[in-house]
């Protein structure tokens, strides 16, 4: 069992001077599904290397028992320093693709062409494709078989403009992810702020916000089983 996670590469919050990236429970959580479960995990990202870490993912108030792990874990920290570089990796050879969040990937991994051509042959072989929080940005110009965009009709949820309202980015984001989605056809769903939630819909799984990460993860193993 061979899973691809897919980082993003990009650090800056729009024009407001902070960083940003990936978040790291978001990481860490489905990072030690996959591994407890002896998946193979792969790390990635558009430009290879070590990914950006928003910082406020890894303040005190925002450790989990899967971040503390992560962050005391040599082997793993090894391998968020040296992600492959994502057009490197997208060749069909993984049994998964699972993509965390952060702000990061609405600017672009969103846009990024290989990104958008691993999601589509991903979905298209009958994989495993999952995303979380702000990393269902994947899927705002992903298209199917037959052209029309990969989550219409589907049951989908992410970050929601709730959410994005009340840690102050509406008008920083590039687009709201929940309205993306719906203008793509998608039956958009979402739970209470900040509570975990995950919809799976066939074999793509998706999660509202960093708490969904683990159930996600654990959504993509069952399909897997």
């Amino acid at each position: 069992m061979k899973i691809l996670m897919v980082l993003t590469s990009h650090d800056t919050l729009g024009d407001t001077g902070r960083k940003t990236g990936f978040w790291l429970e978001e990481l860490a959580a489905p990072y030690y599904v996959f591994k407890d479960a002896g998946a193979e995990v792969v790390l990635a990202s558009p430009k290879g290397g070590q990914p950006p870490l928003d910082p406020k993912s890894d303040a005190p108030d925002a450790q989990t028992a899967a971040t503390v792990r992560f962050n005391e874990d040599a082997d793993a920290l090894a391998a968020l320093a040296a992600t492959e570089k994502l057009k490197d990796v997208v060749d069909g050879s993984f049994d998964a693709v699972f993509y965390p969040g952060g702000h990061g990937p609405l600017w672009d991994l969103a846009e990024d062409a290989d990104s958008i051509r691993l999601v589509e042959q991903t979905f298209s072989a009958g994989k495993p494709l999952a995303a979380v929080c702000h990393g269902p940005a994947v899927f705002r110009h992903a298209r199917g078989a037959l052209g029309e965009p990969l989550v219409k009709d589907k049951r989908v949820t992410a970050f929601s403009d709730e959410e994005e309202e009340a840690v102050g980015l509406t008008d920083v984001v590039p687009f709201s992810l929940e309205e993306a989605l719906k203008k793509n056809g998608a039956r958009y769903e979402r739970g209470a702020l900040w509570q975990p939630y995950v919809v799976t819909d066939g074999r793509l799984v998706t999660g509202q916000n960093p708490a969904s990460s683990e159930a996600a993860a654990q959504d993509v193993l069952r399909l897997l089983r």
